[in-house]
């Protein structure tokens, strides 16, 4: 009986190209969501990471310059690992508060930051806090960057439990896109409820794409 059963979940289960472990029916997505990460990278990283390819999930990386800068192993580490990286300014200002050139020097910093340390160039840009106006939205378009805000917020900045935490992202639908970060512990132990939860809606962890800002299939 064991044996059949362990033939049975081994079925159950594929491999990805990036020898990550999914469940099969994540081959027949009715949908994909965004899932992300600000702040990073960090010390934190290694294990969200883990977390997420463990669980058969990717995601979009939005990291701040002066932690790629500082942390390159980092940056490389979230690419090996099938994630996005993409641009979260440098060190997190209010961007709405800074003069033009302020923004810019936020900006490219970070472009440049993120490139040196092997995440290529990002594509996607969060402005800290969603806080926009034209000239943050001008700026990045000059850099080829895509402005992505989100749709649910999960409140893990907020110290949101686990369980809030897993019914946000249970919220999600087809498109959507939630703010998550790279430092709360409960987010890292609410992933593999997360996996679950999209998995049971036929909905799978997509890519940004930059051209709509929605999620969509991984390309």
């Amino acid at each position: 009986m064991r044996t059949v059963l362990t033939a049975l979940a081994a079925a159950a289960m594929v491999v990805t190209g990036l020898g990550v472990t999914a469940p099969a029916q994540a081959a027949a997505c009715n949908g994909y969501v965004g899932l992300t990460f600000d702040d990073g990278p960090s010390g934190n990283t290694p294990a969200l990471l883990n977390a997420l390819r463990q669980n058969g999930l990717r995601a979009t990386m939005f990291n701040q310059g002066q932690y790629a800068a500082a942390n390159p192993g980092q940056v490389a580490a979230q690419v090996s690992a099938g994630m996005w990286v993409a641009n979260h300014s440098y060190t997190h200002p209010h961007l709405t508060q800074l003069g033009a050139a302020q923004i810019e020097s936020e900006i490219s910093r970070t472009q440049q930051a993120i490139a040196n340390a092997g995440g290529g160039t990002p594509r996607l840009f969060r402005p800290p806090y969603g806080e926009t106006n034209s000239t943050v939205q001008s700026i990045a378009s000059r850099y080829g960057l895509r402005q992505i805000i989100w749709d649910v917020d999960s409140q893990d900045w907020n110290n949101a439990s686990v369980d809030a935490i897993v019914a946000a992202n249970a919220r999600l639908t087809n498109g959507q896109i939630i703010l998550m970060h790279d430092w709360p512990a409960n987010t890292r132990a609410a992933i593999p409820r997360i996996a679950q939860t999209l998995a049971g809606k036929n909905l799978c962890a997509g890519m940004i794409s930059p051209q709509t800002g929605r999620a969509v299939a991984p390309s």
